[in-house]
């Protein structure tokens, strides 16, 4: 097995395929965004040879999985859950390093949602959540049950922004269902991964049960895709990437679902509590504003614009640019510089076609930060409103009542998320329920249940991940019809 040094820590390098590492003679390089001249580690370029591999594997354990018992997997995902706590502290140090979040958050919260999303797992399918009984007689005196099934193989292709926790939301229910999983990180933050993998094989996993496969998504995550041993595909991503993915899943028939990001609103009421509002608008500049869920474009009610626009110039002004290591920094760097100039393309073209840039707007020399930015757009049609930037970003607009600001909201072509400020329950209800997003947080933000539904509309993807509705895309149903009278074999 290769591996880097990371930090002292040894990280595998290659593919987890039928449960033995295997490495590629083609790499490709993982760097910081901390300290972009240095190379973190060659990690194995996987090709089509690769994924055919991975897919043979794991058809080949999917047998063995798929055997256990809800209360056998239940038992194999708790002893992971367990590593990913005892092996915290490497786990969320080698993510900051990897992919640039910040280690105060990756330490004390990401990575430990990593865990509790395979325990809240295990609980569901341990309690019957995963066995889909429902039983009735009907009118010719025969008992329906009705059955999960386990589906087979699923590919699970996850992000480079907080890739360790998105990649447990997604791999628990696949796993949990019974079905066998291929997994394709994001090659811009590839690390982690690498080490949930090796945690995998000391939670008791079966061969070919949990197959990793490194590489570029144009090469090996194509391949893996267009495989028609596969059984599901369960994508986070770009609408770009994932209009692909489609296409190959409908080739073969093969159920898809895909998180793609958003434009969310957040709407602020007149007679919403201002330091909150503004402390949360303040906080969608987190992270480089790489969340998908960020409220990105502020919509405010004209008569307490000014005193917004003033109070959120004060919050924005008290970030902290700097090392992500550093637990004073609050603004962590753009995870790569591809996406850094992406950024900054938006920016430019913002202000060519009129834009104002009421703040930030550059790069900042020397580092892999971009400056935190405000645009008031000359129109709802620009395309500063209108196209997810995934960066610190933010736009400022106002509204004169309810309508409007609804209006606004669903301007977009995304539904992902949607924020809401004021003090009132009933407009709390009525703007709640005119907002078309898969997720609408009232004076809060980022706090959800772990068996509620999650997804968007729109170009914020297709199906809903999440509890059981996770569990129900994972798996086929059947029904088994017994005929009154039968009896039990001696």
């Amino acid at each position: 097995m290769t591996t880097a040094d990371v930090r002292g820590i040894a990280i595998p390098t290659g593919h987890l395929i039928g449960g033995a590492w295997v490495s590629s003679p083609e790499t490709f390089e993982t760097r910081s965004p901390m300290d972009w001249g240095t190379v973190l580690a060659e990690v194995s370029r996987g090709d089509a040879a690769t994924a055919d591999a991975a897919v043979a594997a794991a058809q080949d354990g999917f047998t063995g999985w798929s055997a256990f018992t809800p209360a056998e997997r239940a038992e194999v995902l708790r002893r992971l859950a367990d590593l990913i706590e005892e092996h915290n502290d490497d786990i969320a140090l080698i993510e900051t390093i990897d992919m640039g979040f910040r280690h105060e958050s990756m330490r004390e919260r990401l990575v430990a949602r990593g865990a509790v999303n395979f325990r809240t797992y295990a609980d569901i399918i341990e309690r019957g959540g995963e066995a889909g009984e429902a039983e009735q007689w009907d009118a010719k005196n025969t008992q329906h049950t009705v059955l999960r099934m386990p589906a087979g193989a699923a590919v699970v292709i996850t992000p480079w922004n907080a890739p360790f926790m998105l990649a447990t939301w997604k791999l628990a229910p696949a796993l949990a269902s019974g079905n066998s999983v291929i997994f394709k990180p994001a090659e811009w933050s590839p690390l982690t991964a690498a080490m949930l993998a090796e945690l995998t094989t000391q939670a008791g996993f079966p061969p070919g049960a949990f197959n990793l496969v490194q590489g570029i998504g144009a090469e090996v995550g194509a391949a893996l895709v267009a495989d028609d041993r596969v059984r599901r595909i369960s994508f986070t991503g770009s609408p770009e990437t994932a209009r692909h993915i489609g296409k190959a899943a409908a080739e073969n028939l093969v159920p898809f679902t895909a998180e793609l990001g958003g434009k969310g609103p957040l709407m602020v009421f007149a007679d919403a509590d201002l330091d909150l509002a503004v402390k949360r608008a303040a906080e969608q500049y987190e992270d480089s504003g790489q969340v998908c869920l960020a409220g990105t474009r502020l919509l405010v009610e004209e008569s307490i614009a000014d005193e917004f626009r003033a109070r959120l110039e004060a919050a924005t002004a008290a970030h902290v640019l700097g090392d992500p290591l550093d637990d004073d920094t609050s603004i962590a760097p753009v995870v790569h510089p591809d996406h850094l100039d992406n950024i900054d393309g938006f920016v430019r073209r913002a202000e060519a076609a009129g834009d104002n840039v009421v703040r930030g707007g550059h790069k900042v020399d020397g580092s892999m930060h971009f400056e935190l930015t405000l645009i008031e757009p000359a129109s709802n049609d620009s395309e500063i409103v209108q196209r997810e930037v995934f960066g610190p970003v933010l736009t400022i607009q106002t509204f004169a009542g309810e309508a409007e600001a609804i209006e606004l909201a669903n301007s977009t072509s995304y539904g992902l998320s949607a924020l809401i400020f004021t003090r009132s329950r009933d407009r709390a209800e009525r703007v709640g329920r005119g907002v078309r997003a898969g997720i609408i947080w009232v004076n809060t933000f980022l706090v959800r249940d772990l068996e509620a539904p999650f997804g968007g509309a729109g170009l914020s993807g297709i199906g809903r991940e999440g509890g059981r509705y996770a569990l129900e895309f994972h798996s086929d149903l059947k029904t088994l019809i017994i005929a009154d009278g039968t009896t039990t074999d001696p």
